[in-house]
């Protein structure tokens, strides 16, 4: 038999080196599982309209188990496409506008799924530099020409499609998960107008919080279906489940089924996950001020927040992002929100395009006017030195 020569005893000594310099970056991440029911006032989740523990979306997750098993079986080509996923893709089609939708198993596999499905070695995506790391991976993936352009410049993307001969694809997300801003999806879509090119947007933030009664920033643009008009969104955020899904014209569907990797060879979103999607999405239609009251509680939390000192960026949907004075000092911030009964999010390098760090609130439609106190207090009551009326450093 071959003698082998064993591996060397510190093969992985690297990762000490890497994680020393996390360490004095001030950049270390850790996993802290939380209880079934957390003393913890939530501001760090994206559960926008709260919807995760509600009854009627727990009931369709329990119902949908018990009907269709734990799991999807297989991938959505062999097992894993049930009538309840066929119910959901309607569904979601038509409460957003377009002509038809693909669930996937998250929203991270849906940009994928999209973005390499729909570009080619001939094609040129043009990405705003402020897009989410799903699309980045997206674009590294797809083998396509990429052109990372500065964030929210329409100009600098139509000039960056009017340069290219083939193909062209812009992509953007809708709402901005660092500091909440919406895209300016008006002149990105001109752009792919005049320059003849696809519009992929990410929903993700948009769902269940803009448009009409939380349709989406596609449908409060007037782009929902338009033929050169793609979106993905998540599941996971406004309506409190687990998934993915591409919505866009009939064609460019068929096309995903076909070539998109992501939704090839993965297993199918899990019953109870559809289950409790279709039920949260059906909540949503029938209650639509969720969505006028999630942006609501996130004008109050800006405007308090603002009005004492701190700096934060204005909120176009639900994201509500304060500024801190370095990443040890915004670790710092977060730490002591929660001892003080806050759990606020709290995003650092390389989470964020920019290097500055930040804590992220996100406003839930069901916070209390007691609750939107609490949190304001607790936020300006342990703030850092440098927070208040800061020059903030990119560190």
């Amino acid at each position: 038999m071959p003698q082998h020569t064993p591996a060397p005893a510190d093969v992985f000594a690297w990762i000490d080196a890497a994680e020393r310099a996390r360490e004095q970056a001030g950049l270390v991440r850790t996993l802290r599982p939380r209880p079934p029911v957390s003393p913890l006032l939530d501001l760090a989740s994206n559960d926008y309209l709260g919807l995760s523990k509600h009854p009627e979306t727990i009931r369709g997750a329990r119902e949908a188990a018990e009907c269709w098993g734990a799991g999807a079986t297989g991938s959505r080509l062999v097992t894993g496409t049930t009538e309840l996923h066929a119910e959901l893709e309607r569904e979601l089609a038509a409460f957003c506008g377009f002509e038809a939708a693909l669930v996937l198993s998250s929203g991270y596999a849906a940009n994928l799924a999209a973005v390499t499905a729909l570009s080619d070695r001939g094609t040129l995506v043009v990405s705003d530099a402020g897009n989410h790391a799903s699309i980045v991976d997206g674009c590294r993936l797809s083998r396509a020409g990429t052109a990372v352009v500065p964030h929210s410049d329409p100009d600098a993307a139509r000039k960056a499609l009017a340069a290219h001969e083939g193909r062209g694809l812009l992509v953007s997300d809708s709402v901005f998960s660092v500091d909440g801003d919406a895209a300016p999806l008006a002149g990105y879509a001109a752009a792919c107008r005049d320059e003849g090119a696809a519009l992929l947007v990410d929903d993700a933030h948009g769902l269940g919080v803009l448009g009409e009664g939380g349709r989406g920033a596609l449908h409060a643009a007037g782009l929902a279906g338009a033929p050169y008009v793609v979106a993905t969104l998540t599941l996971s955020k406004s309506l409190g489940s687990q998934g993915g899904a591409v919505l866009g014209p009939a064609k460019v569907i068929r096309h995903l089924v076909n070539t998109a990797r992501t939704f090839i060879f993965d297993t199918g979103l899990a019953p109870a996950a559809a289950g409790a999607a279709l039920a949260s999405l059906r909540l949503l239609r029938r209650e639509p001020e969720r969505a006028d009251r999630a942006r609501e509680v996130a004008d109050r939390l800006y405007g308090r927040l603002t009005a004492s000192g701190l700096t934060a960026a204005r909120p176009d949907a639900a994201v509500v992002s304060v500024r801190a004075p370095s990443a040890s000092a915004a670790l710092r911030w977060a730490a002591d929100c929660r001892e003080a009964g806050l759990s606020v999010g709290c995003f650092r390098p390389p989470s964020v395009p920019d290097g500055i760090s930040r804590l992220r609130l996100t406003a839930r439609a069901d916070l209390t006017g007691d609750e939107i106190d609490r949190a304001v207090t607790t936020i300006l009551a342990t703030a850092p030195a440098g927070a208040t009326n800061q020059a903030v450093s990119a560190t």
